[in-house]
């Protein structure tokens, strides 16, 4: 696409987001009960907490008839699921664990972009089925656990706050404080981040702050820009990977930062020096379709086998 359509792109993009918010109505669901900091021997509280707190939104969506919350919360009580947190208000927070957390040797933390919710969660689209997918590719003899965190407040692409890092700088703070208290559960394991669109940004802030915990691996995917030049400048010594499908429409946003807006140079280019792998064909939203070399090479980095992985 020519730059001057690219910069149209985002100033039509900045004249959406920039509508008149609706009025603030009082949230109806309840902020979650008080818990204990996460680690080994508080984790099995924590479950359970996560559990009574999904059951009290539950109550509450129905008695609302509010039905994607309904059909949603049911979903997440189903048996054999475990929530680490889980938080209503608004669009609503969430952590799920996959696999066992206390014995991995590796664990997967999926960090997703714009417009995740609670309502949407579970689409194949959207973190909880990326992470079903991912764990499922890496077979149940890897030793491998996923974590998928919607831990942030995920902004809505159409909004002014999908093209600054206010929501990020939020979001890292909470990505440290998950890998701290899981890193106090188990203390061997080895972190990889699995980081999709403005995932990347939290990440990108996060990773200064993780550096001294045993994260391995950075993965930056479908990125519309970190905020800095180069993988050096993230201050982290984990491999920093990169890439970008082919479908992605990424591609068209131009890589710019100015007055707080935008996120800078493209991961994925030779330039900012990550490790890049090959993401394939597919479009923005299905890097972890299952089949597709997108997911088998995310496994491999979520495994910490980076010979394995099909370079760019």
């Amino acid at each position: 696409m020519p730059r001057a359509r690219k910069t149209v792109a985002a100033v039509s993009l900045l004249a959406v987001g920039a509508a008149a918010p609706a009025a603030r109505t009082a949230d109806p669901y309840a902020a979650p009960a008080p818990v204990p900091a996460l680690s080994s021997t508080t984790l099995d509280t924590r479950y359970q907490a996560a559990d009574r707190d999904i059951g009290r939104a539950l109550a509450t969506a129905e008695h609302l008839h509010d039905e994607d919350r309904t059909q949603a919360l049911q979903a997440f009580l189903t048996p054999g699921r475990r929530f680490l947190a889980f938080d209503p208000r608004g669009k609503g927070r969430t952590v799920e664990v996959i696999g066992d957390l206390e014995h991995a040797d590796r664990i997967a933390v999926l960090v997703p972009g714009a417009d995740n919710k609670l309502t949407n969660y579970d689409s194949p689209k959207f973190v909880g089925g990326d992470s079903r997918a991912l764990y499922r590719e890496a077979h149940a003899g890897a030793r491998l656990a996923v974590i998928a965190w919607l831990g942030y407040d995920s902004p809505s692409m159409l909004s002014t706050a999908a093209l600054t890092d206010d929501n990020a700088e939020d979001g890292a703070r909470s990505l440290q404080r998950l890998l701290t208290g899981v890193h106090h559960v188990n203390g061997h394991a080895r972190f990889a981040l699995l980081c999709h669109s403005y995932g990347s940004v939290v990440c990108a802030k996060a990773a200064r702050r993780v550096a001294a915990l045993p994260v391995d691996d950075i993965a930056l995917f479908g990125s519309p820009g970190t905020t800095v030049d180069k993988a050096a400048d993230l201050g982290t010594s984990a491999r920093v990977w990169a890439a970008r499908a082919k479908g992605d429409w990424m591609r068209f946003v131009p890589n710019l930062r100015f007055g707080g807006l935008g996120f800078g140079a493209d991961p994925a280019s030779p330039a900012f020096g990550a490790l890049r792998f090959d993401a394939g064909s597919g479009p923005h939203s299905a890097y972890l379709k299952p089949g597709s070399l997108a997911l088998r090479n995310l496994t491999k980095i979520a495994l910490g086998h980076p010979a394995e992985v099909t370079r760019a």
